[in-house]
């Protein structure tokens, strides 16, 4: 099954972006991939730009490879590098990531951290990742409203990271159709939009690109001058 995909990132009112995003495609398969270096760690442009690069060099699976197996074992080939990349500079490097694989009729993904992924089918929204960050654990236990996560004192807490002694991805796939989409972003995009904003911007859309350029009108006038990177994926199936 084709895809149609979009990718923006930028700084935001930050001096770099620790945010790394990137597409590639094979002959039947799509990787779709977000990290977010975390801005209290150094170096976390190195992190996120070191998962990225472990992802991309290694997709696409070899051919009759559980694509799950594949995920779990690229992303522990991640968090080794980067754990000697902290070695090697003395610094407490860490990133988010989400990853996303389109196959055929199925779609497979896998996070660690608070980057999340959206999927959108038959005309509804799905959030389908869980942030790892006490933020979201008070949302689940009731202290907090969904929408309060992006105001949180507690937002930027991770509970998991790559970099981290916690580091085990969430895994899980599902089937997908035609007309199905997808948002891959990091919290400097989601903190700034509501779930149904962005369902509202894809049915206007002919395009993953339209869709994308859509929402970033929307976040882009409400951010505050310092506000963080910025990164997303678009995928029209």
């Amino acid at each position: 099954m084709k895809s149609d995909s979009f990718v923006f990132s930028y700084t935001g009112g930050r001096p770099y972006n620790e945010d790394c995003a990137q597409i590639k495609e094979s002959e039947n398969q799509a990787l779709f991939v977000v990290a977010d270096g975390l801005g209290g760690h150094q170096h976390g442009e190195l992190a996120s730009n070191r998962v990225v690069k472990v992802l991309c060099d290694a997709f696409p699976p070899k051919p009759d490879t559980e694509i799950s197996d594949w995920l779990e074992e690229t992303l522990k080939k991640a968090q080794d590098e980067v754990t000697a990349l902290q070695e090697e500079t003395d610094a407490a490097m860490r990133t988010t990531v989400i990853t996303l694989i389109i196959n055929g009729d199925k779609a497979y993904w896998a996070h660690i951290g608070d980057s999340r992924l959206y999927y959108i089918g038959n005309s509804e929204i799905k959030r389908i990742t869980e942030d790892h960050s006490v933020a979201y654990k008070k949302y689940k236990a009731g202290e907090i409203f969904y929408d309060e996560i992006a105001l949180d004192e507690d937002q930027s807490r991770l509970l998991r990271a790559i970099g981290s002694e916690r580091n085990t991805p969430a895994l899980d796939s599902s089937g997908i159709k035609n007309g199905d989409g997808f948002l891959l972003c990091s919290d400097g995009m989601w903190e700034y939009i509501r779930q149904e904003e962005i369902l509202v911007d894809f049915l206007k859309s002919d395009s993953a690109r339209q869709w994308g350029e859509l929402m970033l009108m929307r976040v882009m006038e409400r951010q505050p001058e310092d506000c963080d990177n910025l990164s997303l994926i678009t995928v029209f199936v």
